[in-house]
């Protein structure tokens, strides 16, 4: 078959991405210690931030078993030199993408390469406070102990440090989503969310997913609750995820993402009295994942 090439190691066929996977490089060493939380971060041309940011993180998460999985979506900077340097001293794996395949697909490779039962992501450009995560990840623990395992905890940025193009672009992009797809969170492209990696994992992938998670959650019968997080001005590199970029294709993301919801019927899936059939449901209990009712709660509810 004919593949129309986005680049060397990106392919595109019929408008639709296959997402890259690759083993981890040998020189990224494997924590011996199963981890409560993998921290799965995107970065492409981000070199300077990435030991300033590792060192974040593993004081953020003190305590907590967990593991950093980076992936550098074709950064043509030293980024792999950097996090070579860093998986010397932390808990890091990487893993590369020949040629940049997009936020998403970095997402997806770091979310499939993750051992943790909770996966949080966060963006590499330093602005994403990892201070936040434990407070994100006790609250999805607590929904998960009430008995919701389908559950995303998005950070709200209630201050942002962005531009004025970029609010005022995403205040316009927020409130025709919330129109059309119904996902009720305030800050969708909020880097820094906590979930359960097998949630994750029964997602579709596509191009741009990862702004799209809230609906996409909802659409799975799960819950999605909003947490105000902090946000910091960017002070090393420059974005390499413009914002003209993402306006271009929101129109027909937002399409796809309807077209999503609309064929999509979650059954009630009753009990089979058969053990081991919360295996079989992927971790997250008889019937949430595939037949819950979808529950936006407000921030601190």
């Amino acid at each position: 078959m004919a593949l129309a090439g986005v680049g060397p190691g990106c392919y595109r066929t019929a408008r639709m991405s296959p997402i890259p996977f690759a083993p981890p490089p040998a020189a990224s060493a494997v924590p011996a210690v199963v981890p409560l939380v993998s921290v799965v971060v995107p970065v492409r041309n981000e070199a300077p931030n990435i030991a300033p940011l590792v060192t974040e993180i593993e004081a953020a998460l003190a305590g907590v078993p967990h593991e950093i999985i980076y992936v550098d979506d074709g950064s043509t900077d030293t980024t792999p030199a950097e996090l070579a340097a860093a998986a010397a001293w932390a808990p890091l794996r990487w893993l590369r993408h020949r040629a940049s395949c997009g936020q998403s697909a970095a997402v997806v490779t770091g979310v499939r390469a993750a051992r943790g039962r909770w996966i949080a992501t966060l963006d590499g450009d330093g602005q994403n406070d990892p201070a936040d995560i434990p407070r994100l990840l006790a609250r999805a623990e607590a929904e998960a102990a009430a008995g919701q395992g389908a559950i995303l905890v998005a950070g709200w940025r209630v201050t942002r440090k962005d531009s004025w193009v970029k609010r005022r672009s995403s205040r316009i992009a927020n409130r025709i989503r919330v129109a059309l797809l119904h996902d009720a969170t305030p800050d969708t492209g909020c880097g820094l969310k906590v979930f359960p990696r097998e949630l994750f994992l029964l997602l579709p992938a596509f191009d741009h997913m990862h702004r799209y998670l809230p609906a996409l959650v909802l659409r799975q019968g799960g819950v999605v609750v909003s947490e105000p997080v902090n946000h910091r001005h960017r002070t090393r590199g420059v974005s390499n995820y413009g914002t003209l970029d993402r306006l271009a294709v929101a129109f027909f993301d937002l399409v796809g993402v309807i077209w999503l919801q609309r064929r999509w019927k979650r059954p009630v899936v009753e009990a089979s009295g058969e053990r081991g059939s919360e295996a079989a449901s992927g971790g997250l209990g008889a019937g949430q994942a595939l037949a819950g009712q979808p529950v936006v709660k407000a921030p601190g509810a």
